[in-house]
């Protein structure tokens, strides 16, 4: 079934050997992380993981975040972590902590070479905004959180479908289906054609479910529960 998949695979993630690891997958296809995955890592030097990064991850896109509040920071920021490399994409959300927009920054580094990575978008009016925002500009990424929207009980779906059609209109970009909850959510990106997904080291150890019969995983779904009840010496 996997063969049938055409959106693209992003391993989502701040665990350096595992990254490391997972670049001679050729299911994963590039890479992307942010703050809080770092800072859940124990990562101190932001700058030296990066690199360290970049020094075995050449050919495959790899996004970092900006972590400034401010435009002028997060202008002088997403000019340093663009030239770390070609491959490099700058995550900048859609907003500042207070709710200011800032499509208008993310224009003007798009125009200016940096490959941005708008992030944290959940509606299709941001959509809209960004798009228009990064069409003249370099080479850019969307990402939609619809696992988030989905934890919030509305369906990504029909969200991530009109983003597709939105984002044609900026031929250098393409949509990312990020924070996704189940490996079904592949599935569903494939279906509605949106170009990325990300997925955290979870949901790539059950990438190969995908497609298993039925009716032998419910059976390897019994013997787990067996094997495992005489594994911890169960007794009645």
């Amino acid at each position: 079934m996997f063969d049938q998949i055409s959106t693209r695979i992003f391993a989502d993630g701040a665990d350096l050997d595992g990254i490391l690891s997972l670049a001679a997958d050729p299911r994963i296809q590039g890479f992307t992380t942010n703050p809080t995955l770092m800072h859940k890592a124990g990562l101190t030097d932001y700058a030296a993981f990066a690199k360290s990064l970049l020094e075995k991850i050449s050919d495959q896109p790899i996004s970092f975040e900006v972590f400034a509040d401010d435009e002028d920071e997060i202008r002088r920021q997403a000019h340093i972590i663009g030239s770390w490399g070609e491959n490099v994409y700058v995550k900048v959300p859609v907003t500042t902590t207070t709710g200011e927009s800032l499509a208008s920054l993310i224009r003007e580094l798009s125009e200016d070479g940096v490959k941005v990575n708008a992030t944290a978008l959940f509606t299709t009016a941001q959509v809209e905004l960004i798009s228009t925002a990064v069409r003249d500009g370099a080479p850019s990424c969307i990402s939609v959180f619809a696992g988030r929207i989905a934890d919030a009980g509305v369906d990504p779906v029909p969200i991530i479908a009109s983003a597709v059609e939105i984002i044609a209109q900026a031929p250098c970009s393409e949509l990312i289906w990020a924070s996704p909850r189940e490996i079904f959510n592949l599935v569903q990106a494939n279906l509605v054609g949106c170009h990325i997904i990300t997925v955290s080291g979870d949901l790539l150890r059950k990438l190969d479910c995908l497609g298993k019969d039925l009716t032998q995983y419910s059976l390897e779904t019994v013997r787990m529960f067996h094997d495992d009840a005489m594994a911890a010496g169960f007794a009645l």
